[in-house]
């Protein structure tokens, strides 16, 4: 099993590039507390009896045993858990959608994991491509945070992390999303952590394969964790009407100097997404005059100037700044001109 220490910066068959590296984000990124499988690895468990008794003379004497030094085996544990609140947001098209999870050694002992990411496992409507693994890099950018170009990109046998008893790494998976994926699928992609010394049933041992050369035993995970987490599409679509009334001055419907028309702009936006920053806008017509303060939004006033309210009328145009909205909802603005 190929190991890199991070306190002694002892390396094993690794390049010192990459060994650096690895050493610099194992320094920081994991913790070297350990209490999830109890004793650690390695340690020595002495004991020494003693027998008393009065010889036949009367005296009190006691006699010590010989000592009995047995070393604690390693225990191979690892649990892999999908750390985003919940679905992650994605848009079709979208490249470099990114997932989170957290691993952690539940073992007693220093442990190098494989990392797996499988974008194809079925239950889903599309599966995310162009997956990559990295490794957060806490000594840059923000811990726990996927900073591109800054946290590490794992090479399976190149830079397998390794983690201290009870230590935890949190891992990316970034993907792209197809082209072709309507509003509300899923794509589900799961990460998988191996040991690399070995797995399977639980009780396994591997001779000499622990930390101090004891005997690495399979713990209750197997040595291995899965965990899964998701893509949810949430598209967005507007779809932009205008509409005109007039009211003469004869309590008419003719378009005669004098007449009022007013002018509704109706947006409509559809899907489960949201779109943002959101602007109706509309040209004051050629020979009208805008009526001063008859600009409204969903039936409710808005004053011409550009203060705090989502209204303004520039002179020549309104507008009136929507902000983000969400796919099933309509907003409606109107103003009036009246025929010159």
């Amino acid at each position: 099993m190929t190991r890199f220490y991070a306190r002694s910066g002892i390396v094993n068959g690794l390049h010192a590039r990459t060994a650096l590296a690895l050493i610099l984000a194992a320094g920081s990124m994991w913790s070297t507390t350990a209490s999830a499988a109890g004793t650690n690895a390695g340690t020595t468990i002495s004991n020494t009896a003693t027998a008393s008794y009065t010889d036949v003379a009367g005296t009190p004497k006691t006699v010590d045993s010989n000592t009995v030094d047995i070393k604690v085996d390693e225990l191979i544990n690892a649990v892999v858990d999908a750390t985003d609140p919940g679905d992650v947001v994605t848009m079709p098209g979208t490249t470099g959608q990114v997932l989170t999870y957290s691993i952690t050694n539940t073992g007693n002992g220093n442990e190098t994991f494989s990392l797996t990411a499988n974008s194809t496992v079925g239950g889903d409507n599309y599966d995310p491509t162009g997956t990559q693994i990295y490794i957060d890099n806490p000594t840059s950018g923000t811990p726990g945070v996927y900073d591109p170009g800054v946290d590490i990109l794992y090479t399976p046998g190149t830079n397998d992390p390794t983690l201290a008893p009870d230590a935890s790494a949190t891992i990316f998976v970034v993907t792209n999303t197809p082209s072709g994926v309507s509003d509300g699928d899923k794509g589900i992609v799961q990460l998988t952590v191996a040991s690399t010394t070995g797995t399977g049933t639980p009780g396994t041992s591997f001779a000499g394969q622990g930390d101090g050369g004891t005997d690495a035993v399979i713990g209750t995970t197997g040595g291995d964790g899965q965990d899964s987490a998701t893509f949810i599409v949430q598209n967005a679509s507007l779809a932009f009407a205008k509409s005109a009334s007039v009211l003469d001055p004869f309590g008419g419907s003719e378009t005669v100097p004098g007449a009022i028309i007013t002018y509704s702009l109706v947006a409509t936006i559809s899907g489960t997404g949201t779109l943002t920053g959101v602007t109706l806008s509309d040209n004051i017509p050629a020979n009208t005059t805008y009526q001063t303060g008859t600009l409204t939004l969903q039936g409710g006033g808005l004053t011409d100037a550009a203060d705090s309210d989502a209204g303004t009328y520039t002179g020549s145009a309104i507008s009136v700044a929507l902000g983000n909205v969400t796919g099933g909802n309509t907003r409606t603005v109107t103003f009036k001109v009246r025929v010159n």
